[in-house]
């Protein structure tokens, strides 16, 4: 028997030798999206990619005949039919349930320090004026010593404990909010939403995108965050109120936010410099984005990659399929 044929998609940018290491065990099928699917090698595919902004649905996997494994990189599985997928009989491999695996990749919690850094120090916009020429220490005080403001953490999992831990190694006092987590050896409980982004001089998001999450930051919590908070997001742009946030922006009523997320990017006809918080921060000093960058680093990509290609290589040999 030939090797069972996987679908691999171009802008997923697997690392080359990661790419070896599927070719190795796959015939691998290779497209630039999803968006060149087609009946004739879909028919073919024992395996295939599942990039986040396309929907892995019911509808899919029944192109799908032979498919046996939706293989995903990601630490969450919004985007495929977890349910068609176990009504059929097909392995979704991915990193959801891998903790002690994920307790190793640290750079979309160390993004998110870096953001917060950045935003308070206003760091990106004192280094376009020294490239302007201008050595003024004067224009660019910080509102206050991170070990005498209060780190408010929103999600309580794996990545909202690492960014509680760089903020007690910086001497904040640190809570979180998280209805799933009874306590934490990190930071206190706040009972809710409210009360931390009250009491919270920076409020950080480490929360998953799902139904119950879509627009937690909205207009009414806002509302409520101490004046002239700043507010991370490495999570996903759903989780925010996004207009609502604008106006509280332009009143002053929030300091500042930091982004690694925008709503809509995962829309093939998503134009970054169409989106509303992209021009207010083209005016505006008080918004800092970057293009989804947080787990974007080599090594993080390689050994993400190489764990759920192996997942699926596993599986096949197994004679699990």
């Amino acid at each position: 028997m030939g090797k069972p044929a996987l679908i691999y998609y171009r802008l997923l940018n697997w690392r080359p030798e990661n790419l070896r290491l599927a070719a190795e065990a796959f015939d691998l099928v290779e497209l630039d999206s999803p968006a060149e699917d087609s009946d004739r090698l879909l028919a073919r595919a024992a395996a295939c990619c599942a990039p986040l902004g396309f929907d892995f649905d019911a509808a899919k996997m029944d192109r799908c005949p032979s498919l046996r494994a939706i293989v995903s990189n990601t630490t969450g599985v919004p985007h495929i039919d977890m349910a068609a997928a176990a009504a059929r009989d097909v392995a979704v491999f991915s990193l959801k349930d891998e903790q002690a695996f994920l307790d190793t990749i640290t750079p979309t919690a160390e993004h998110a320090w870096g953001l917060l850094l950045a935003l308070m120090r206003r760091t990106p916009w004192c280094f376009d004026a020294v490239k302007a020429g201008t050595w003024n220490r004067f224009e660019w005080g910080a509102p206050g010593m991170l070990s005498r403001m209060n780190l408010g953490i929103v999600g309580c999992g794996r990545l909202g404990r690492q960014v509680a831990r760089y903020g007690a190694a910086f001497g904040m006092p640190v809570r979180f909010f998280d209805p799933h987590v009874t306590a934490d050896d990190v930071a206190e409980k706040a009972e809710t939403l409210l009360e931390l982004v009250a009491w919270a001089d920076v409020v950080s998001l480490h929360v998953p995108a799902r139904t119950e999450t879509r627009g937690l930051i909205d207009a009414e919590v806002i509302a409520r965050f101490k004046p002239g908070s700043l507010l991370i997001n490495t999570a996903r742009a759903e989780l925010v109120d996004e207009a609502a946030l604008l106006v509280a922006l332009r009143n002053g009523d929030v300091g500042g936010y930091a982004t690694d997320v925008l709503g809509g990017e995962f829309d093939p006809a998503f134009r970054a410099g169409e989106h509303p918080l992209v021009s207010h921060a083209q005016a505006h000093d008080n918004v800092l984005l970057t293009p989804h960058i947080g787990g974007s680093t080599v090594d993080a990509w390689r050994e993400t990659q190489a764990r759920v290609i192996a997942m699926a290589i596993d599986h096949f040999k197994d004679g699990t399929s």
